[in-house]
Protein backbone atom coordinates (compact mmCIF):
# COMPACT_ATOMS: atom_id res chain seq x y z
CA UNK A 1 0.00 0.00 0.00
CA UNK A 2 1.37 3.19 -1.39
CA UNK A 3 1.30 6.32 1.02
CA UNK A 4 -0.22 9.12 -0.69
CA UNK A 5 1.72 12.43 -1.99
CA UNK A 6 0.88 15.45 -0.92
CA UNK A 7 -1.53 17.66 -2.96
CA UNK A 8 0.08 20.58 -4.84
CA UNK A 9 -1.59 23.00 -2.59
CA UNK A 10 0.10 22.01 0.09
CA UNK A 11 3.51 23.26 0.01
CA UNK A 12 2.01 26.86 -0.67
CA UNK A 13 -0.04 26.69 1.87
CA UNK A 14 2.27 25.56 4.56
CA UNK A 15 4.67 28.46 3.24
CA UNK A 16 1.72 31.30 3.68
CA UNK A 17 1.14 30.14 6.87
CA UNK A 18 4.78 30.48 7.91
CA UNK A 19 4.86 33.79 6.20
CA UNK A 20 1.53 34.57 8.32
CA UNK A 21 3.64 33.76 11.62
CA UNK A 22 7.26 35.26 10.73
CA UNK A 23 4.83 38.55 10.30
CA UNK A 24 3.57 38.24 13.57
CA UNK A 25 6.70 38.14 15.14
CA UNK A 26 7.80 41.29 13.66
CA UNK A 27 4.94 43.14 14.28
CA UNK A 28 4.53 42.18 18.01
CA UNK A 29 8.17 43.22 18.10
CA UNK A 30 7.17 46.26 16.43
CA UNK A 31 4.28 47.21 18.93
CA UNK A 32 6.24 45.84 22.01
CA UNK A 33 10.06 46.76 21.90
CA UNK A 34 9.39 50.21 23.41
CA UNK A 35 12.13 52.31 23.67
CA UNK A 36 15.01 49.83 22.09
CA UNK A 37 15.07 47.42 24.50
CA UNK A 38 13.52 44.35 22.47
CA UNK A 39 11.48 41.76 23.51
CA UNK A 40 12.88 38.66 25.30
CA UNK A 41 12.12 35.54 23.08
CA UNK A 42 10.08 33.80 25.99
CA UNK A 43 7.34 36.69 25.58
CA UNK A 44 7.08 36.59 21.85
CA UNK A 45 6.61 32.26 22.47
CA UNK A 46 3.94 33.24 25.59
CA UNK A 47 2.39 36.03 23.02
CA UNK A 48 1.63 34.43 19.89
CA UNK A 49 1.50 30.87 21.44
CA UNK A 50 4.99 29.26 19.48
CA UNK A 51 7.37 27.20 20.70
CA UNK A 52 10.68 28.42 21.28
CA UNK A 53 11.74 26.63 18.68
CA UNK A 54 9.36 27.78 15.77
CA UNK A 55 9.92 31.34 16.84
CA UNK A 56 13.89 31.23 16.80
CA UNK A 57 13.77 29.48 13.12
CA UNK A 58 10.84 31.60 11.96
CA UNK A 59 13.29 35.01 12.82
CA UNK A 60 16.10 33.69 11.42
CA UNK A 61 15.18 34.71 7.92
CA UNK A 62 13.95 38.05 9.57
CA UNK A 63 17.17 39.09 11.10
CA UNK A 64 18.80 37.62 7.60
CA UNK A 65 17.10 40.69 5.86
CA UNK A 66 17.88 42.99 8.52
CA UNK A 67 14.15 43.22 9.66
CA UNK A 68 14.97 42.38 13.04
CA UNK A 69 18.20 42.16 15.20
CA UNK A 70 19.05 40.35 18.38
CA UNK A 71 20.94 41.76 21.29
CA UNK A 72 23.84 39.61 21.77
CA UNK A 73 23.75 40.22 25.78
CA UNK A 74 20.71 39.26 26.10
CA UNK A 75 19.12 37.72 23.10
CA UNK A 76 15.93 40.19 23.04
CA UNK A 77 14.81 40.73 19.78
CA UNK A 78 14.06 44.67 18.44
CA UNK A 79 13.32 45.78 14.76
CA UNK A 80 16.55 46.04 12.49
CA UNK A 81 18.11 48.19 10.60
CA UNK A 82 16.41 46.89 7.75
CA UNK A 83 13.08 47.22 9.12
CA UNK A 84 14.19 51.38 9.15
CA UNK A 85 15.04 51.31 5.63
CA UNK A 86 11.67 49.87 4.51
CA UNK A 87 10.14 52.69 6.73
CA UNK A 88 12.19 55.51 4.47
CA UNK A 89 11.58 53.88 1.60
CA UNK A 90 7.87 53.99 2.18
CA UNK A 91 7.53 57.30 3.51
CA UNK A 92 9.70 58.61 0.68
CA UNK A 93 6.75 57.62 -1.55
CA UNK A 94 4.34 59.86 0.31
CA UNK A 95 3.96 63.20 -1.59
CA UNK A 96 1.44 63.79 1.47
CA UNK A 97 3.93 64.26 4.04
CA UNK A 98 6.24 67.22 1.65
CA UNK A 99 2.47 68.74 0.70
CA UNK A 100 1.19 68.99 4.17
CA UNK A 101 4.06 70.48 5.60
CA UNK A 102 4.11 73.83 5.07
CA UNK A 103 0.40 73.97 6.25
CA UNK A 104 0.47 71.70 9.26
CA UNK A 105 3.71 73.96 10.47
CA UNK A 106 1.32 77.19 9.92
CA UNK A 107 -1.28 75.24 11.84
CA UNK A 108 1.08 74.45 14.81
CA UNK A 109 2.03 77.67 15.32
CA UNK A 110 -1.52 79.21 15.32
CA UNK A 111 -2.96 76.81 17.79
CA UNK A 112 0.30 76.44 19.56
CA UNK A 113 -0.14 72.34 20.21
CA UNK A 114 0.67 69.59 18.12
CA UNK A 115 -0.39 68.75 14.82
CA UNK A 116 -0.65 65.38 13.43
CA UNK A 117 -0.97 63.82 10.01
CA UNK A 118 -2.35 60.18 9.56
CA UNK A 119 -3.46 57.93 6.85
CA UNK A 120 -5.69 54.95 7.13
CA UNK A 121 -4.40 51.36 7.53
CA UNK A 122 -8.05 49.39 8.92
CA UNK A 123 -8.73 49.86 11.83
CA UNK A 124 -6.09 52.27 12.64
CA UNK A 125 -4.71 55.09 11.84
CA UNK A 126 -0.42 55.35 11.36
CA UNK A 127 1.00 58.46 11.90
CA UNK A 128 2.78 59.65 9.19
CA UNK A 129 4.18 63.36 10.56
CA UNK A 130 4.39 64.98 13.85
CA UNK A 131 4.60 68.50 14.08
CA UNK A 132 5.47 69.19 17.76
CA UNK A 133 5.06 73.13 19.52
CA UNK A 134 8.20 72.45 21.34
CA UNK A 135 7.04 74.95 24.65
CA UNK A 136 4.41 72.66 25.38
CA UNK A 137 4.75 68.81 27.21
CA UNK A 138 5.53 66.62 24.61
CA UNK A 139 2.86 64.25 22.98
CA UNK A 140 3.71 60.58 23.28
CA UNK A 141 2.59 59.41 19.61
CA UNK A 142 5.64 58.47 18.08
CA UNK A 143 5.75 58.67 13.87
CA UNK A 144 5.00 54.75 12.57
CA UNK A 145 2.62 54.52 15.17
CA UNK A 146 -0.80 53.04 15.33
CA UNK A 147 -3.63 53.90 17.10
CA UNK A 148 -7.18 53.17 16.86
CA UNK A 149 -9.59 54.91 14.39
CA UNK A 150 -12.85 55.15 16.41
CA UNK A 151 -11.82 57.05 19.13
CA UNK A 152 -9.33 59.04 17.94
CA UNK A 153 -10.00 62.79 15.97
CA UNK A 154 -8.26 62.10 12.97
CA UNK A 155 -9.65 58.48 12.59
CA UNK A 156 -13.04 59.76 12.80
CA UNK A 157 -12.43 62.52 10.36
CA UNK A 158 -11.54 59.92 7.76
CA UNK A 159 -14.31 57.59 8.72
CA UNK A 160 -16.83 60.56 8.51
CA UNK A 161 -16.30 60.21 4.25
CA UNK A 162 -15.43 56.97 3.63
CA UNK A 163 -18.27 54.21 2.09
CA UNK A 164 -20.69 52.80 4.55
CA UNK A 165 -19.12 49.29 4.24
CA UNK A 166 -15.89 50.51 5.73
CA UNK A 167 -17.42 52.06 8.58
CA UNK A 168 -19.25 48.89 8.83
CA UNK A 169 -16.01 46.74 9.34
CA UNK A 170 -14.88 49.18 11.59
CA UNK A 171 -17.46 48.93 13.92
CA UNK A 172 -17.58 45.10 13.57
CA UNK A 173 -13.81 45.57 14.61
CA UNK A 174 -14.72 46.76 18.39
CA UNK A 175 -14.88 50.05 20.00
CA UNK A 176 -13.95 48.93 23.35
CA UNK A 177 -14.21 51.72 26.01
CA UNK A 178 -10.57 53.27 26.29
CA UNK A 179 -11.69 55.94 28.48
CA UNK A 180 -15.05 56.96 30.25
CA UNK A 181 -15.79 59.14 26.96
CA UNK A 182 -15.47 56.43 24.76
CA UNK A 183 -18.29 56.11 21.98
CA UNK A 184 -19.18 52.18 21.75
CA UNK A 185 -22.16 52.11 20.92
CA UNK A 186 -22.72 51.53 16.41
CA UNK A 187 -26.04 53.87 16.41
CA UNK A 188 -23.82 56.20 19.06
CA UNK A 189 -20.67 56.28 16.39
CA UNK A 190 -22.65 56.24 13.48
CA UNK A 191 -24.77 59.18 14.95
CA UNK A 192 -21.42 61.32 15.61
CA UNK A 193 -19.99 60.41 12.25
CA UNK A 194 -22.79 62.25 10.31
CA UNK A 195 -22.60 65.22 12.71
CA UNK A 196 -18.63 65.34 11.70
CA UNK A 197 -19.85 65.57 8.12
CA UNK A 198 -22.23 68.37 9.12
CA UNK A 199 -19.53 70.41 10.65
CA UNK A 200 -16.67 69.42 8.44
CA UNK A 201 -14.23 68.57 11.55
CA UNK A 202 -13.93 66.00 14.47
CA UNK A 203 -13.23 65.84 18.46
CA UNK A 204 -12.04 63.49 20.18
CA UNK A 205 -13.43 64.42 23.65
CA UNK A 206 -11.00 62.70 25.99
CA UNK A 207 -12.18 59.33 24.17
CA UNK A 208 -8.64 57.56 23.51
CA UNK A 209 -6.51 59.02 26.45
CA UNK A 210 -7.86 60.74 29.49
CA UNK A 211 -6.74 64.09 29.46
CA UNK A 212 -6.39 64.63 25.95
CA UNK A 213 -8.30 66.34 23.80
CA UNK A 214 -8.18 66.34 19.96
CA UNK A 215 -9.61 68.22 16.75
CA UNK A 216 -9.35 66.76 13.38
CA UNK A 217 -9.94 67.24 9.87
CA UNK A 218 -9.91 65.40 6.75
CA UNK A 219 -7.53 65.36 3.62
CA UNK A 220 -8.90 64.40 0.40
CA UNK A 221 -6.88 63.74 -3.35
CA UNK A 222 -7.50 64.56 -6.59
CA UNK A 223 -10.11 61.66 -7.58
CA UNK A 224 -12.26 63.27 -4.27
CA UNK A 225 -11.52 60.02 -2.34
CA UNK A 226 -10.21 61.09 1.94
CA UNK A 227 -6.75 59.98 1.80
CA UNK A 228 -5.72 60.95 4.92
CA UNK A 229 -6.23 63.45 8.15
CA UNK A 230 -4.68 66.13 10.30
CA UNK A 231 -5.18 66.88 13.64
CA UNK A 232 -4.39 69.27 16.57
CA UNK A 233 -3.74 67.64 19.95
CA UNK A 234 -3.30 68.69 23.34
CA UNK A 235 -3.98 68.47 26.97
CA UNK A 236 -7.55 69.14 27.39
CA UNK A 237 -6.60 71.70 30.36
CA UNK A 238 -5.65 73.63 27.03
CA UNK A 239 -7.88 72.74 24.52
CA UNK A 240 -10.73 73.71 26.23
CA UNK A 241 -14.60 72.90 25.15
CA UNK A 242 -14.98 76.74 23.96
CA UNK A 243 -11.40 76.44 22.52
CA UNK A 244 -12.47 73.49 20.24
CA UNK A 245 -15.39 75.27 18.80
CA UNK A 246 -12.16 77.91 17.36
CA UNK A 247 -10.15 75.27 16.48
CA UNK A 248 -12.39 73.28 14.60
CA UNK A 249 -12.77 75.97 11.66
CA UNK A 250 -9.09 76.34 11.55
CA UNK A 251 -8.08 72.68 11.25
CA UNK A 252 -10.77 71.89 8.75
CA UNK A 253 -9.27 75.12 6.71
CA UNK A 254 -5.92 73.49 6.69
CA UNK A 255 -7.27 70.33 5.69
CA UNK A 256 -9.10 71.69 2.71
CA UNK A 257 -5.92 73.65 1.87
CA UNK A 258 -3.92 70.42 1.89
CA UNK A 259 -6.70 68.94 -0.30
CA UNK A 260 -6.81 71.38 -2.90
CA UNK A 261 -2.82 71.18 -2.78
CA UNK A 262 -3.06 67.41 -3.80
CA UNK A 263 -5.80 67.97 -6.81
CA UNK A 264 -9.00 67.86 -4.48
CA UNK A 265 -12.37 69.89 -6.10
CA UNK A 266 -13.57 70.54 -2.60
Amino acid sequence: MTTPSPTRGQPERNQSSSLRRALSILGHVRDHAGAGRGVPLGQLADALAMPKSTVLRLAAPLAEAGLLARDTETGWFRLGHGALQLGQSYLATLDLRTTAGEESRRLMRDAGETVHLVVYDAPHVVYIDKVENETNLRMGSRIGSRAPAYCTAVGKAILAWVPDEVVTAAIEAGLPRRTAHTITGPEQFRAELARIRERGYAIDDRENETEVRCVGAPIFDNTGRVAAALSVSGLSSRITTSRVRALGPRVAQAGLTISRALGASR
